[in-house]
Protein backbone atom coordinates (compact mmCIF):
# COMPACT_ATOMS: atom_id res chain seq x y z
CA UNK A 1 0.00 0.00 0.00
CA UNK A 2 1.37 3.54 -1.09
CA UNK A 3 1.57 6.10 1.40
CA UNK A 4 0.15 8.34 -0.88
CA UNK A 5 -3.32 7.30 -1.12
CA UNK A 6 -5.61 9.13 1.35
CA UNK A 7 -7.03 7.91 4.15
CA UNK A 8 -10.76 8.21 2.38
CA UNK A 9 -9.47 6.67 -0.79
CA UNK A 10 -7.36 3.45 1.45
CA UNK A 11 -11.33 3.30 2.92
CA UNK A 12 -13.14 2.93 -0.37
CA UNK A 13 -10.30 0.56 -0.71
CA UNK A 14 -11.23 -1.25 2.11
CA UNK A 15 -14.94 -1.44 1.41
CA UNK A 16 -14.37 -2.66 -1.99
CA UNK A 17 -12.18 -5.89 -0.13
CA UNK A 18 -14.50 -6.30 2.67
CA UNK A 19 -17.13 -6.67 -0.35
CA UNK A 20 -14.38 -8.97 -2.42
CA UNK A 21 -14.34 -10.98 1.19
CA UNK A 22 -18.05 -11.35 1.43
CA UNK A 23 -18.86 -12.64 -1.86
CA UNK A 24 -15.81 -15.10 -1.62
CA UNK A 25 -17.30 -16.26 1.29
CA UNK A 26 -21.04 -16.76 -0.35
CA UNK A 27 -18.63 -18.89 -3.02
CA UNK A 28 -17.36 -21.33 -1.00
CA UNK A 29 -20.60 -21.89 0.70
CA UNK A 30 -22.49 -21.92 -2.97
CA UNK A 31 -19.58 -24.52 -3.73
CA UNK A 32 -19.96 -26.81 -1.17
CA UNK A 33 -23.90 -26.68 -1.76
CA UNK A 34 -23.08 -27.50 -5.52
CA UNK A 35 -20.84 -30.31 -4.13
CA UNK A 36 -23.09 -31.61 -1.76
CA UNK A 37 -25.68 -31.90 -4.65
CA UNK A 38 -24.76 -33.77 -7.19
CA UNK A 39 -25.03 -37.68 -5.77
CA UNK A 40 -21.95 -38.57 -8.23
CA UNK A 41 -20.23 -37.31 -5.93
CA UNK A 42 -21.38 -39.27 -3.03
CA UNK A 43 -20.15 -43.08 -2.41
CA UNK A 44 -22.52 -45.23 -1.75
CA UNK A 45 -21.56 -48.16 0.88
CA UNK A 46 -22.96 -51.51 1.13
CA UNK A 47 -21.88 -52.39 4.40
CA UNK A 48 -22.05 -50.45 7.92
CA UNK A 49 -17.97 -50.33 8.22
CA UNK A 50 -17.12 -48.80 4.77
CA UNK A 51 -20.16 -45.74 6.22
CA UNK A 52 -16.62 -44.06 7.87
CA UNK A 53 -14.76 -44.05 4.47
CA UNK A 54 -17.86 -41.74 3.06
CA UNK A 55 -16.61 -38.14 2.18
CA UNK A 56 -20.19 -37.43 3.68
CA UNK A 57 -19.36 -38.61 6.85
CA UNK A 58 -15.45 -38.05 6.82
CA UNK A 59 -16.93 -34.13 6.74
CA UNK A 60 -18.47 -34.41 9.62
CA UNK A 61 -16.08 -35.98 11.74
CA UNK A 62 -14.06 -32.86 11.42
CA UNK A 63 -13.55 -30.59 13.83
CA UNK A 64 -16.08 -27.15 14.06
CA UNK A 65 -14.89 -23.46 12.81
CA UNK A 66 -14.45 -22.17 16.12
CA UNK A 67 -12.23 -25.57 16.53
CA UNK A 68 -9.94 -24.48 14.20
CA UNK A 69 -9.03 -21.69 14.57
CA UNK A 70 -10.71 -20.32 11.48
CA UNK A 71 -13.64 -17.88 13.58
CA UNK A 72 -11.62 -14.78 13.33
CA UNK A 73 -12.14 -14.17 9.68
CA UNK A 74 -8.62 -15.73 8.17
CA UNK A 75 -10.59 -18.50 6.16
CA UNK A 76 -13.03 -20.40 6.32
CA UNK A 77 -11.38 -23.78 5.04
CA UNK A 78 -7.59 -24.28 6.27
CA UNK A 79 -6.12 -26.72 3.49
CA UNK A 80 -6.36 -29.68 5.25
CA UNK A 81 -9.66 -31.20 4.18
CA UNK A 82 -11.60 -30.10 6.75
CA UNK A 83 -15.15 -28.65 6.33
CA UNK A 84 -15.70 -29.75 2.76
CA UNK A 85 -16.35 -32.93 0.87
CA UNK A 86 -13.63 -34.22 -0.89
CA UNK A 87 -14.46 -35.61 -4.66
CA UNK A 88 -12.68 -37.88 -7.19
CA UNK A 89 -12.80 -35.72 -9.62
CA UNK A 90 -11.33 -32.11 -7.98
CA UNK A 91 -12.95 -29.37 -6.37
CA UNK A 92 -11.85 -26.72 -8.57
CA UNK A 93 -14.53 -24.13 -7.76
CA UNK A 94 -14.30 -24.58 -3.66
CA UNK A 95 -10.74 -24.14 -4.02
CA UNK A 96 -11.14 -21.17 -6.26
CA UNK A 97 -13.46 -19.67 -3.78
CA UNK A 98 -11.41 -20.47 -1.03
CA UNK A 99 -8.50 -18.58 -2.87
CA UNK A 100 -10.19 -15.52 -3.38
CA UNK A 101 -11.45 -15.76 0.25
CA UNK A 102 -7.90 -15.84 1.83
CA UNK A 103 -6.70 -12.88 -0.97
CA UNK A 104 -9.25 -10.51 -0.15
CA UNK A 105 -9.12 -11.03 3.85
CA UNK A 106 -5.11 -10.39 3.34
CA UNK A 107 -5.81 -7.62 0.81
CA UNK A 108 -8.36 -6.02 3.53
CA UNK A 109 -5.99 -6.17 6.59
CA UNK A 110 -3.18 -4.54 4.34
CA UNK A 111 -5.90 -1.93 3.70
CA UNK A 112 -6.29 -1.48 7.16
CA UNK A 113 -2.67 -1.44 8.29
CA UNK A 114 -2.25 1.12 5.38
CA UNK A 115 -4.72 3.31 7.35
CA UNK A 116 -3.43 3.56 10.39
CA UNK A 117 0.32 3.98 8.91
CA UNK A 118 -1.33 6.85 7.13
CA UNK A 119 -2.84 8.48 9.94
CA UNK A 120 0.06 8.28 11.78
CA UNK A 121 2.00 10.09 8.43
CA UNK A 122 -0.54 12.90 8.66
CA UNK A 123 -0.31 13.10 12.91
CA UNK A 124 3.40 13.47 12.47
CA UNK A 125 3.55 16.07 9.87
CA UNK A 126 0.67 18.29 11.02
CA UNK A 127 0.49 18.25 14.67
CA UNK A 128 -2.74 20.75 14.78
CA UNK A 129 -4.86 19.25 11.79
CA UNK A 130 -7.86 21.38 10.45
CA UNK A 131 -11.34 20.30 12.31
CA UNK A 132 -12.57 19.27 8.98
CA UNK A 133 -9.72 16.82 8.57
CA UNK A 134 -10.31 15.88 12.25
CA UNK A 135 -13.83 15.29 11.10
CA UNK A 136 -13.00 13.10 8.27
CA UNK A 137 -10.82 11.06 10.31
CA UNK A 138 -13.49 10.90 12.88
CA UNK A 139 -16.28 9.65 10.30
CA UNK A 140 -13.81 7.10 8.58
CA UNK A 141 -13.10 5.71 11.77
CA UNK A 142 -16.51 4.45 12.60
CA UNK A 143 -16.45 3.79 9.15
CA UNK A 144 -13.83 1.57 9.52
CA UNK A 145 -15.11 0.34 12.91
CA UNK A 146 -18.36 -0.47 11.16
CA UNK A 147 -16.36 -2.23 8.62
CA UNK A 148 -15.66 -4.41 11.18
CA UNK A 149 -18.53 -5.07 13.05
CA UNK A 150 -20.21 -6.40 9.66
CA UNK A 151 -17.35 -8.16 8.74
CA UNK A 152 -17.88 -10.30 12.32
CA UNK A 153 -21.49 -10.32 11.77
CA UNK A 154 -21.14 -11.97 8.17
CA UNK A 155 -18.32 -14.23 9.43
CA UNK A 156 -20.55 -15.39 12.33
CA UNK A 157 -23.52 -16.02 9.88
CA UNK A 158 -21.35 -17.75 7.19
CA UNK A 159 -20.09 -19.96 10.41
CA UNK A 160 -23.86 -20.29 11.41
CA UNK A 161 -24.69 -21.53 7.56
CA UNK A 162 -21.91 -24.09 7.55
CA UNK A 163 -22.79 -25.59 10.81
CA UNK A 164 -26.07 -26.16 9.26
CA UNK A 165 -24.73 -27.53 6.24
CA UNK A 166 -22.69 -30.14 8.39
CA UNK A 167 -26.02 -31.06 10.27
CA UNK A 168 -28.05 -31.46 6.83
CA UNK A 169 -24.65 -33.94 5.81
CA UNK A 170 -25.04 -35.76 8.71
CA UNK A 171 -28.93 -36.50 8.62
CA UNK A 172 -27.93 -37.19 4.92
CA UNK A 173 -25.71 -39.87 5.80
CA UNK A 174 -27.97 -41.27 8.57
CA UNK A 175 -30.91 -41.60 6.06
CA UNK A 176 -28.45 -43.29 3.04
CA UNK A 177 -27.06 -45.38 5.88
CA UNK A 178 -27.60 -49.53 4.77
CA UNK A 179 -27.48 -50.06 8.93
CA UNK A 180 -30.76 -49.78 11.49
CA UNK A 181 -29.49 -47.56 13.92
Amino acid sequence: MSVSKSTQELAMEGQKHLEETIEAAYQILASMNDELCNPALWSITTSCSNTTNSPIVAANSNNSLSQNGAGNGDSVYDGTGHGSVRSVKGNGALDEARFRYKSSIAALREVLAAISISREAKAFETSSGSPEDEADVEKLEVQASNLRKELFKKNGYIKLLIDQLRDLISDLSTWQSPCSV
